[in-house]
């Protein structure tokens, strides 16, 4: 956060920051203008069950909301403050770009919805509309410029409005009031071309003001507190007032007067002229609500740095560091959609925006539920993830039922704001979700894996690369990635040899370059470093140790010694290696090259002697041509045959393994009584030649050396494997 946080913000309580907004913008020109249509085409008792549904829905999000808002210490940004705290920055950004645009494009219509009842109720012809509206939306404007205090203030007096409206029209409504008429428009009177959802698509946007007061969250006393009661109190208090508002129509007037006259509230009422000023302060308090809840919104977004380009509005203006700069955006984007007009088209995709936030936010705290995420504690407790998963899957269902292709439309520009965000890679400074959801999901993994008896079929290499210093074995490392990428799990390990007490804080650090060096080379590898006093006790460590349940590792890969001194210490962490029943793979390499990621030419050579060691050879070549640039080699198995009797037979066996392996090979047998001589001979132009060996005994270490070196010769690349079991090349 920038310098600017240090301001002191205006403090509101729960009903002036966040009761009032909600319920002003809830209250909107639906209430005077279209219930009574919705009243007369679903009927009363349908009527009812539509409200119900819609507040339902705001209900479970306002459910969600509170939880979210009462987890984490709330700042400025509302709905983007809390989705990106829980979800990460990719859907935070791409929400708290739509909803500006979306609450800066509303200030619009909410102006121009007030313009078109000014000029119904006063004429004033001689007048433009847009240049009525141009002068309502600068009045807005200055309000919101002022301050929110003052914004705040008149809100207050719009709300004594509303109220003096709503009394008038229940005083005429009460007056004129039949159970006739009530029996008469209990049942629906659909035409074709409508039906229950048209009606539910038209009241719902009605609702859709419940974010007013949590888009004020920087300037709250207590958000914590405030949202959850201000918000459900507004959603509370409006939704009776719609369902007695429904009734009441239902029974005061007649079936024709519901259906054709959108000013049916206003004839009702006692004061006519109190319906019209109820209308004036329905669309002006919601203007009002989008003028001050977009601009914070964009202020958020912009302190946390996300867009280099944002940084301009990040920053406060006076003692309370209201968002100036943003308020000047917000207003030069309503007022260019003022002049443009045609708000008819855009208003769907202003619904779509606020749908597509509730919907997020209760993913967020469906997401937050089911991880079970330790640091999530709300201090709400009447939010489950089954409300949370039931909010959102009804915000998706009502953008579908509304405008089905402005909701393909949204998703889609939700999808490319999200993208355009996660290919940037930017890091947040804040913890999310997402690593408490992924570390569920591999819990719950491992534990279903520990559950299930092990085939052949699934084994994987799950390798352990003891590279040492990696960056000074670079090629151990790449060797390993080019095993396990997109297969396994490598993890690159590292003895430090003297006393844990003296090297802890040495450990950690080498812990830290390792990790690094996975970084800088796009290693999909993992880190181990282990400190012991003599290195074989710290590779019994590793291999004892490194991975959990099914992510033990079953491969250890190794270099092979080039100092004939080491060959003692090298065969006796061959032994203990053998000794854990991993399979164990040596790499001998006499080349040195700038680039350990450059692949050689030639052919992947493998030497078939036996089950014991061949089927893991054979699929470590296999694995080799998996990445692209080992694709284009050519694998071979070979085999060396005393005699020309026995080689019919053995090229047939070598063709049967092949065709039931499943692995693109061609299979040949050479005739020679020099072993070591027809290796280096046939493959002294192969990328990689693999072989099997098998661990030496104590005291046989320079023997099994000398005995592997003549085998390999002067082969620039030599590959030794001995094979633990566990692969089967016929499954």
């Amino acid at each position: 956060m920038n310098q600017n946080d240090s301001t002191t913000p205006a403090k509101f309580g729960t009903f002036g920051g966040v009761f009032t907004p909600c319920t002003l913008t809830i209250l909107g020109v639906i209430l005077f203008l279209r219930l009574g249509h919705v009243v007369g085409r679903a009927g009363v008792l349908q009527a009812v069950v539509i409200i119900a549904m819609a507040n339902a829905i705001t209900l479970l999000t306002g459910l969600s909301l509170s939880a979210i808002a009462t987890n984490t210490r709330v700042r400025g940004g509302g709905a983007y403050f809390l989705i990106s705290r829980s979800l990460g920055v990719e859907f935070g950004s791409a929400i708290g770009i739509v909803f500006f645009l979306a609450q800066a494009i509303a200030v619009s219509m909410y102006v121009v919805g007030f313009t078109e009842a000014f000029v119904a109720s006063f004429g004033w012809a001689t007048l433009s509309p847009k240049v009525i509206a141009t002068v309502v939306n600068v009045g807005v404007f200055i309000c919101v410029y002022i301050g929110a205090g003052w914004t705040i203030k008149i809100q207050y007096g719009i709300l004594a409005v509303m109220a003096v409206a709503l009394v008038s029209f229940f005083s005429g409504a009460l007056a004129k009031a039949t159970p006739a008429a009530l029996a008469v428009n209990l049942q629906p009177s659909y035409v074709p071309a409508e039906g229950f959802f048209a009606s539910f698509a038209l009241f719902f946007p009605a609702v859709t003001g419940i974010m007013a007061g949590a888009n004020m969250s920087g300037d709250l006393k207590n958000p914590g507190r405030a949202i959850p009661l201000g918000t459900l109190a507004a959603i509370g208090v409006t939704a009776v007032l719609y369902l007695v508002m429904a009734v009441a129509l239902g029974a005061s007037c007649d079936r024709d007067a519901l259906l054709d006259n959108h000013n049916v509230v206003r004839d009702m009422a006692w004061l006519p002229s109190m319906i019209t000023a109820g209308i004036f302060a329905a669309t002006l308090s919601s203007a009002l609500a989008s003028m001050m809840g977009a601009p914070r919104i964009l202020q958020a977004l912009a302190r946390d740095n996300i867009f280099k380009w944002l940084g301009l509005f990040g920053r406060g203006s006076g003692r309370h560091g209201e968002p100036r700069r943003a308020v000047v955006l917000t207003f030069l984007i309503s007022q260019a959609c003022v002049l443009l007009g045609d708000l008819d088209t855009i208003a769907p995709l202003i619904t779509m925006a606020f749908l597509i936030t509730y919907g997020t936010l209760n993913l967020a705290t469906y997401s937050e539920s089911v991880t079970r995420n330790p640091s999530y504690r709300p201090r709400f407790r009447y939010s489950h993830w089954s409300t949370a998963l039931l909010g959102g899957l009804g915000c998706l269902a009502v953008m579908f039922l509304i405008a089905p292709v402005w909701a393909a439309v949204s998703i889609v520009l939700m999808a490319a704001v999200y993208r355009m965000v996660s290919v940037r890679e930017i890091e947040s400074r804040w913890g999310d979700v997402r690593s408490g959801a992924v570390f569920e999901r591999a819990r719950r993994s491992l534990l279903t894996l520990e559950e299930q008896a092990y085939h052949p079929k699934n084994w994987r290499p799950v390798v352990l690369a003891l590279s040492g210093a990696s960056w000074q074995r670079t090629h151990l490392a790449v060797f390993g990635h080019w095993l396990t990428a997109g297969h396994g799990v490598l993890t690159l390990g590292q003895v430090i040899q003297g006393e844990v007490e003296d090297l802890a804080e040495r450990r950690r650090r080498q812990e830290d370059l390792v990790r690094s060096f996975i970084d800088e080379e796009q290693l999909q590898a993992f880190p181990a470093v282990v400190v012991a006093p003599y290195l074989s006790d710290g590779v019994e460590s590793l291999v004892q140790c490194s991975g959990l349940g099914a992510f033990a590792p079953n491969t250890v890969l190794l270099g092979w010694p080039t100092d004939p001194a080491r060959v003692e210490r090298f065969g006796a962490i061959l032994r203990v290696v053998a000794g854990f029943h991993r399979s164990i793979v040596t790499v001998r390499s006499t080349e040195e090259t700038d680039d350990p990621w450059e692949v050689p030419e030639g052919t992947i050579d493998v030497w078939w002697r036996g089950k014991a060691n061949g089927p893991l050879m054979l699929l470590i070549a296999h694995l080799l041509t998996t990445n692209d640039s080992w694709r284009a080699h050519r694998i071979r198995l070979l085999r060396v045959a005393p005699s020309k009797n026995a080689c019919q037979e053995m090229t047939e066996h070598l063709e049967h393994l092949l065709e039931t392996s499943r692995i693109r090979a061609t299979a040949k047998v050479l005739v020679a009584d020099d072993v070591p001589a027809a290796i280096q001979q046939a493959s002294r132009d192969a990328a990689v030649a693999i072989l099997g060996f098998e661990a030496p005994a104590e005291g046989d270490e320079n023997a099994f050396f000398e005995s592997m070196e003549r085998l390999a010769g002067a082969l620039p690349r030599v590959i030794f494997v001995d094979s633990a079991g566990g692969v089967e090349l016929e499954t």
